[in-house]
């Protein structure tokens, strides 16, 4: 799986950027004042990058090597990622995704995924699924077992547990006391007492094991875990075959039934087995008004590099969210006050990926080693 690097030539990739601006496109745009990228796109460490490859969102850094690992001995690229991801699943200390995942307002985990297999072009993806683990192996039975691309909620567990998977309580202690820690930081009016409303007891407090009489809410603060958690995994083999899947616990404390894009096809994940794969982290509803990962594949195709099409999604994504007031920062109303991470992986294994913010990395296994590199950005994080 050793990739070879190769050169795009300033005439052929010129002539790429002319045949977009004639479809009415602007490469690397200037949104809103904020300075364009051309020349850190252009040199982005996975422009020339060729042969098989793994990408995946920081979290999945384990993932790529799994991935990697599977592809070397011949199994499907949709069971490599799938394999990948679970690793994050199955891991408690990973809050973003499967077990351990951050619940929703009512202390449940929900979790959302999505796999989508280049060759076939087929998809499966589960949402608001509860009691099941690894929700991204369930997405691949889907697209495998039925004519359907999304089950949700109460179907996706009835037909997860037809499948042979094992119902079982995904909220750990840690995820249980963040959620303790949220509800009794929600408000002043509600019946939950903040820890500085609470009275100091006049001696030892009793720790009543499994309760909360003293162990879960302790007496002093304890800061809130807020999230939009993925992990997306994309990997292409040496003769172009390509494979994507997202998987999320969602946005901690979210609205019971909420689905972000993670489960979304051509928001949170898309894969073109002619042109490449993208995947989305962050806030989900960004992803899914813009199309997001759709779009980066679809310029990808029209000849841009995956870091330039993460980065023109981002702007697309920027230009419609602060149509919104709430979404804009209150200190700079030019700046969104949501991040977003797009993640992208071409048919010939050129990768990339783009931030709103500076600062953000992702995950790659090159056919060598698998490593953290940094992504483009569009803003200087203040």
């Amino acid at each position: 799986m050793k990739g070879t690097n190769g050169s795009i030539g300033r005439r052929k990739f010129i002539g790429s950027v002319t045949a977009v601006a004639g479809l009415g496109m602007t490469p690397s745009l200037s949104l809103l004042g904020q300075p364009a990228q051309p020349d850190s796109a252009r040199m982005a460490p996975g422009n020339n990058h060729k042969g098989a490859c793994c990408i995946a969102s920081a979290n999945g850094l384990r993932a790529t090597s799994r991935a990697m690992e599977l592809l070397s001995q011949g199994y499907d690229t949709a069971d490599c990622i799938v394999q990948g991801v679970r690793i994050m699943e199955d891991d408690p200390s990973d809050n973003t995704v499967g077990y351990g995942g951050l619940p929703n307002e009512d202390g449940i985990v929900e979790l959302d995924a999505s796999v989508m297999h280049g060759p076939t072009h087929k998809s499966g993806a589960v949402a608001g699924i509860r009691n099941i683990k690894n929700p991204a192996r369930v997405a691949l039975e889907v697209l495998r077992r039925t004519n359907h691309c999304l089950l949700v909620g109460e179907g996706a567990l009835k037909f997860a547990v037809r499948m042979g998977f094992k119902e079982e309580n995904l909220l750990t202690e840690a995820s249980r006391r963040d959620w303790l820690a949220w509800r009794a930081s929600m408000s002043r009016i509600d019946d939950w007492l903040n820890d500085e409303q609470r009275d100091a007891p006049s001696g030892k407090v009793w720790l009543e094991p499994g309760l909360e009489s003293g162990r879960g809410a302790s007496l002093n603060p304890r800061p809130v875990p807020y999230h939009t958690g993925t992990v997306h995994c994309s990997i292409v083999t040496g003769k172009g075959d390509i494979s994507s899947c997202t998987s999320t616990s969602g946005l901690s404390w979210k609205i019971p039934g909420r689905v972000g894009d993670s489960p979304i096809i051509g928001a949170g994940n898309y894969c073109d087995n002619d042109i490449g794969a993208a995947g989305a982290t962050g806030r989900g509803e960004s992803a899914i008004v813009t199309c997001g990962a759709f779009d980066i594949v679809q310029r990808m195709a029209k000849g841009l590099s995956p870091t330039e099409a993460c980065l023109e999604v981002i702007d697309s994504v920027v230009k419609h969210c602060l149509k919104e007031k709430r979404h804009r920062d209150p200190k700079d109303p030019s700046r969104p006050d949501f991040d977003l991470k797009f993640y992208a992986l071409r048919k010939d294994g050129a990768f990339g990926g783009a931030t709103l913010f500076s600062g953000g990395t992702f995950a790659v296994h090159d056919g060598h080693t698998a490593k953290i590199i940094p992504a483009a950005y569009r803003f200087e994080k203040k």
